[in-house]
């Protein structure tokens, strides 16, 4: 459906960068996955046995889908938008995988069909547990055209869907970088790792035994896996899910401007319309409220309580003088003309109900007025910063952030040090970054950077198979004092080159003066550090032909950085670290574990 990445694309990529066209083509692999997972849940819900999908729940996804089709025909971008929206991709993931496990097959229904083999630049299914770098497709006889993403009326009802097309497996594995659990520690690449800030003490060393010290920012939420659920709490569950699609349908048709009349549920005391803002009700229990849309206000009824009218606003979320009603909260657009980026603080799906948390990484967080105030500060001065760096470091963030989810503060975070935060990308949902406060804008600038690149390298790897190495944990990295596995050592090692030339390219500009010193410093352990793992990566016969020349094309990016090197002080207290943190490693570790030349 969609073009293979070329060697210029690739190349561009594994310098850390990638211009219009590479990251618009990113962007439609994952819109058109998006509406490809749609469909395939429309399907299954057609296909679930009754225990789990009962025939009423059946039918409201399909009125829903009906008042989807109703908001197109008045707005297509924007509901194109809203059904790709970022925190859609966790909700789609767990209904997928509901709706096609073992038990939501009726009595004497055959499993679906096992993962095809991929076509080359075809997208592949939802992430079915195979090993990071492979990718499935579903089996579809009806799809969008070459390079279009399909629209919602491309997309059948559940009753008119083509029984030739398989619906993928609903077991979804975990977020590529899960299985490196996340650090907390003081190490940029906590999970998937980000440094996010500078180094809380740039002349530290190592203690012995003791994780080497650098901002931290861990990064991978695992993805919702197996439930582990008993069919009727699987079923109530999916229910609960289905009903906030129902939401999303009802929140897109008002904002298109459709006028409707639907019973909505809410759930652990708020109904949650996205885009527009939350209604608190009574109770934890489910609760009905009934919802009219009219010219732009909704009517809210709940049992027992006052109607609340509420006013959409012009482009993002919708005001009421009622104190049961939160509005959704977006910060001003990265680009002078660019859309709101929302500030998902209400979303359900912002953490998938049941992930593990990762070690170091808080949970969501709900923003009261002065926190929302922080982030506006920081954000204020997120361009700019960016812009420090080049051009092109803006232009790939107004292209492919979508919404920030902030998560709690770290409690290592203190008022007398909050250096450290932490942040995160999931796999399945494309677009969003998960961060807690930024302590100011060159911090978050450096967050974005540094969870963009595991976006793109994560979504490469679904467009093209990049190795063929198990998951086993063998490989040295300097940001982490586990062995890591060799996919978790690749986005590790992208991710850390992003930021090598993010400060780098700071510091040779060198007009934020408050910060020079600390760019150079950034610069040079985050250049020794992807010069430490690149001989494990670069010496690996796993990488596919792809693979090895994306690896190629990082080794040439960190070549060309090392021809202006930080100041002598910052590079030999760069190479020392690193010293340090592979002897500190080598002595955990034995011989017998590591992979040659890690």
């Amino acid at each position: 459906m969609l073009p293979p990445l070329t060697d210029r694309a690739l190349a561009e990529l594994g310098g850390t960068g990638g211009g219009p066209d590479t990251l618009a083509l990113l962007v439609r692999d994952q819109d058109t996955r998006r509406m490809l997972l749609l469909r395939a849940i429309l399907e299954a819900a057609d296909a679930a046995g009754p225990d789990v999908c009962p025939p009423a729940a059946r039918e409201r996804l399909r009125a829903d889908w009906a008042l989807l089709e109703a908001a197109e025909a008045a707005n297509g971008a924007l509901v194109r938008a809203a059904l790709c929206h970022p925190l859609l991709g966790p909700w789609a993931r767990r209904c997928l995988q509901a709706l096609t496990s073992p038990a939501a097959r009726p009595t004497g229904a055959a499993p679906a069909p096992g993962p095809a083999a991929r076509a080359t630049g075809t997208p592949p299914a939802p992430d079915t547990g195979a090993s990071p770098g492979s990718g499935t497709v579903p089996h579809t006889e009806a799809g969008p055209d070459h390079g279009a993403v399909p629209h919602v009326g491309a997309i059948p009802h559940v009753g008119g869907v083509p029984r030739g097309g398989a619906v993928p497996h609903g077991g979804v594995g975990p977020d590529r970088e899960a299985g490196r659990a996340a650090d907390v520690g003081p190490d940029p690449e906590a999970s998937r790792g980000a440094d996010v800030g500078p180094d809380p003490d740039p002349e530290a060393r190592p203690d012995a035994g003791a994780v080497p010290p650098a901002g931290a920012v861990p990064h991978a939420v695992p993805g919702p896996g197996a439930r582990g659920l008993g069919p009727g709490q699987q079923c109530r569950e999916l229910l609960v899910d289905l009903a906030h699609f129902s939401a999303v349908a009802a929140a897109v048709a008002a904002r298109a401007g459709v006028a409707y009349a639907v019973r909505l549920s809410a759930h652990g005391g708020r109904l949650v319309l996205p885009g527009l803002g939350a209604l608190r009700v009574d109770g934890a229990e489910p609760v009905a409220v009934d919802v009219v849309h009219r010219h732009g206000r909704l009517t809210l009824r709940g049992p027992g309580a006052a109607d609340v009218s509420v006013f959409l606003e012009d482009g993002f979320g919708a005001w009421s003088d009622s104190r049961a009603w939160h509005p959704a909260y977006a910060l001003p657009g990265l680009l002078p003309d660019g859309a709101p980026l929302p500030l998902e603080d209400f979303d359900p799906y912002r953490a998938a109900p049941g992930d593990p948390q990762c070690y170091g990484l808080t949970g969501p967080a709900t923003l009261d007025d002065g926190e929302r105030k922080n982030w506006l500060q920081a954000w204020s001065g997120t361009a700019g910063a960016l812009l420090l760096s080049g051009e092109r470091r803006l232009t790939e963030a107004a292209t492919l952030l979508r919404c920030l989810v902030p998560l709690a503060t770290p409690d290592r975070a203190t008022a007398e040090a909050r250096r450290g935060s932490c942040s995160a990308t999931r796999s399945e949902a494309f677009g969003a970054v998960l961060s807690s406060t930024p302590p100011d804008a060159t911090r978050l600038a450096a967050t974005l950077v540094h969870e963009l690149h595991h976006a793109k390298l994560a979504v490469v790897s679904e467009m093209m198979t990049l190795h063929h190495a198990d998951g086993q944990a063998r490989y040295f990295a300097p940001w982490r004092p586990d062995p890591r596995p060799y996919d978790g050592l690749l986005q590790g090692a992208y991710a850390h080159l992003a930021l090598a030339d993010f400060h780098q390219r700071r510091a040779l500009d060198g007009s934020d003066r408050a910060h020079l010193d600390t760019d150079w410093s950034q610069f040079a352990r985050y250049h020794a550090q992807v010069g430490a793992a690149l001989p494990g990566l670069v010496g690996s016969a796993e990488l596919t032909r792809p693979g090895r020349r994306l690896v190629e094309f990082m080794v040439d990016a960190h070549a060309r950085m090392g021809e202006h090197p930080a100041p002598r002080a910052h590079a030999v207290r760069a190479l020392e670290y690193v010293r340090t943190a592979r002897r500190l490693w080598a002595r955990r570790v034995p011989q017998e574990l590591r992979a040659p030349l890690a």
